[in-house]
């Protein structure tokens, strides 16, 4: 399922980047350095920068959901072990032959 995505998208990216081989000018401001690059290369680059930007600001924003998933299973394993123990209880309350004497 993954190749009949990624094939498309891959011949989709590698036509762009054939067809746009004219240089540019990339300039990096405040320093003042200036690269020629061709055009695929600065436009898929800025691409990647704001792909890798995007990702780490919902990786960011999920910290807080995880911490609350992780809590709520928590305490979903320990009513879930006091329901179990409650069970044993009221069984051992409705069968007095399997309850130890004492």
């Amino acid at each position: 399922m993954r190749l009949i995505i990624a094939i498309p998208l891959l011949i989709i990216l590698v036509v762009f980047a054939l067809s746009n081989t004219a240089p540019v000018q990339v300039g990096f401001w405040p320093t003042g350095l200036a690269l020629a690059v061709p055009l695929s290369v600065a436009v898929l680059v800025g691409m990647a920068i704001a792909f890798l930007i995007g990702g780490l600001i919902v990786w960011a924003s999920e910290l807080g959901q995880r911490r609350r998933a992780r809590r709520a299973e928590h305490v979903a394993r320990l009513l879930e072990e006091q329901v179990q123990e409650l069970k044993a209880r009221l069984a051992a309350r409705s069968n007095p032959a399997l309850t130890p004497p004492g």
